[in-house]
Order: structure tokens, then sequence, then C-alpha cells
């Protein structure tokens, strides 16, 4: 059966990238797939883990050489998804949850999909993700303006996406993620391949 790629999107501070960790170390048969960005590494990230970092020539030469799935320019840096790596793995049959922004988001659905699940974090206010995003005095008072102006925007996307989660509390938004993992993964549609066997089943009942 081929994989199922979640795609995981919202503004900037909604708490995605909390949710999805914590969900993926409750489920198995799972892998996180690791953006490219042009953006500073911050504090407790991880090259890799939380991100591949790379320098803007980097970033041209994998652009030019087609290997993106999608990529865009969010708050003045640019983030991308490595398009063989993605096709590759959901072949083999493997699970993938993909942390990206909104745009990124709506660009890769438009390539795949049949494959792609998108859910939209949200957090419980505007008032609340500004909050969130001070308290964390991880930007300058102008990138901390612009995430501000592009969630406005943001937040008016959540009608393109299959599920909405608002993060008011931490564990019961894990909870719904891995119930929306789960029941995607029971989708008839998706299991199509094992039809047969049921249909075969199903209508020789009672022939005994």
């Amino acid at each position: 059966m081929r994989g199922i790629l979640y795609v995981v999107s919202g503004p900037s501070g909604a708490g995605k990238s909390s949710i999805i960790k914590k969900a993926l170390d409750q489920v198995d048969g799972f892998t996180f797939s690791v953006s490219y960005t042009t953006r500073k590494q911050r504090p407790g990230e991880t090259d890799g883990e939380d991100y591949f970092f790379i320098d803007m020539e980097k970033f041209e030469e994998l652009k030019k050489s087609g290997d993106f799935l999608e990529w865009a320019e969010v708050h003045g840096n640019f983030y991308a998804t490595s398009k063989t790596h993605i096709k590759s793995r959901l072949d083999e049959g493997y699970n993938i949850v993909l942390d990206v922004d909104v745009q990124g988001a709506l660009n890769i659905v438009r390539q795949m999909p049949e494959e792609t699940v998108l859910i939209f974090i949200a957090p419980p206010s505007y008032d609340e993700l500004k909050k969130r995003l001070t308290g964390r005095g991880t930007e300058t008072e102008k990138d901390l303006t612009k995430r501000l102006e592009d969630a406005k925007w943001e937040l008016k996307q959540v009608e393109h996406f299959h599920y909405l989660i608002v993060n008011q509390n931490l564990d019961e938004s894990i909870n719904q993620v891995i119930s929306i993992i789960i029941s995607e993964q029971l989708k008839v549609n998706r299991i199509d391949q094992h039809l047969g066997k049921y249909v075969y089943f199903k209508q020789n009942l009672g022939r005994e």
C-alpha cells in the first residue's frame, strides 16, 4: 500500500512542531520529512532534524536541479521540500509527516492531491498568537510584525484544508492529530488493493 503524506501547517507560533514531535512519539510506521531552509538556525534546533540549514547559493542550486516539490519565501526566508525524497518514500509505503508553511502546503496538494492530507493548526485567537510569538523571543520587532501580518492571510486559508485543529490544549491537539492519522489509514479508498479479497469473501458468504 502506498504511503500517505500528512502536511501539517498553520501560522508561525501556532505550535505545529511541538504537536508533530509528540504525536509521532506515539505512532509507529511514520517518518518526519525535514525541509530545507535558508533562515538562521535557532537555539535548540539541530541541522538535519529540525531543518536542513543551507545558504541561498545552495538553495538556488537545488531549485534549478528540479529537486523541490515546493518552495516558498516566508517571512523573508526560503523553505523547500525535496520532491525525490517524498515520492520515493511514499512509493516504498512509508507514511510521511511534513511541517511546512501554508503557502507550501497548498502547493503540495495541487501537485499530489491523492496522496496528501492537509491539517491546519490554528491558535485559539489572534491575540494568543501574538502573545506566543512575543514570548518566545526569537524574532526581531520587524520579523514579529511580518509574521503577525502573514498570519492574517494564513488563517483565511483554512477552507482549503481537510482538517482544522485549534491548539488550545497541547495534549488534546496531539490526540486529535493521532486520530486523524488513524482515520485516514482506515479509509476504504486508501486500501483498495486489498478490496479484491474482501469482495471475494463477501460474495461467497453463505454458499457452503
